[in-house]
């Protein structure tokens, strides 16, 4: 029996100085936008993980990690709110690693750093010269810099004219096809360059791009702009029922969101 007890407070003290990664430390809080602590760092170490969160492991709760919760909520079939509730947390967990003491270490210390799945921990790892263990902590806009007001209302008028009859997500996905165009080598580095280059929307071609757009497009547009890109990247979509271009076909394919397919 004494053997047994002297086991069981060995593996005890194991477990407590190495843990595996899967403990489930997240608090019953439902954690939203604008929160910040130790359940925080874990969602953003977690997500990171996984490939959806490429920010800074800062425990603020900002519009990146918002962004990167709603994409892993769509992905594995969760409501999309933005929200980590006990559902969300819960396949967060069984899908995930987090490595603890790796993450606070680093924190407290100030070095930059990362908690990528698949790359070992001493990689990922910048320690920051002079910083004297201090961090700093990082915010985001609702609306990045580099957008006019023109270019979201013309973004606007080509997400109605293409989507408006998609559900939301799709609405979504043909601002981020527009978003993705803009970073591309091969397209125009304008909203208006991207949005009228010669044969690129239907919309433009039949003159919908000038129709009213709804409040729901011009949201579509605020959230493809804040970071949401439910295509996976995308720079080309087409709807099946419709293309008879072979080229658009043979373009390799990510998805299909409602009635468009999108393609790289």
């Amino acid at each position: 029996m004494a053997r047994k007890w002297v086991l069981f407070i060995a593996l005890a003290v194991w477990t407590c100085i190495y843990p595996s990664g899967h403990a489930f430390a997240f608090s019953p809080q439902v954690i939203q936008r604008g929160a910040v602590g130790d359940d925080v760092i874990e969602l953003q170490a977690r997500l990171q993980y996984l490939g959806f969160y490429n920010g800074k492991i800062d425990g603020v709760f900002g519009w990146r990690t918002y962004w990167a919760l709603r994409n892993f909520q769509y992905e594995y079939g969760l409501p999309v709110d933005g929200l980590a509730g006990s559902e969300t947390k819960r396949k967060l967990v069984n899908a995930s690693k987090y490595y603890e003491q790796f993450v606070k270490e680093q924190i407290r210390q100030g070095n930059d750093f990362t908690h990528y799945g698949g790359i070992p921990l001493s990689q990922q790892v910048k320690k920051r010269g002079g910083g004297g263990g201090r961090t700093v902590k990082t915010t985001a806009s609702n609306v990045p810099k580099g957008f006019s007001q023109n270019d979201i209302r013309l973004m606007a008028n080509a997400v109605y004219g293409e989507a408006r009859g998609e559900p939301y997500i799709g609405q979504v996905a043909v601002a981020a096809v527009i978003l993705n165009r803009l970073e591309h080598p091969s397209f125009p580095d304008t909203v208006a360059g991207v949005i009228f280059q010669p044969g690129a929307f239907t919309a433009v071609a039949d003159g919908q791009i000038w129709l009213t757009p709804n409040e729901t497009a011009k949201k579509a547009v605020l959230d493809a702009i804040n970071g949401w890109d439910p295509t996976g990247g995308a720079i080309y979509y087409f709807n099946p029922a419709t293309a008879t271009s072979a080229w658009i076909w043979s373009r390799p394919q990510i998805k299909r969101i409602g009635n468009h397919i999108f393609c790289k």
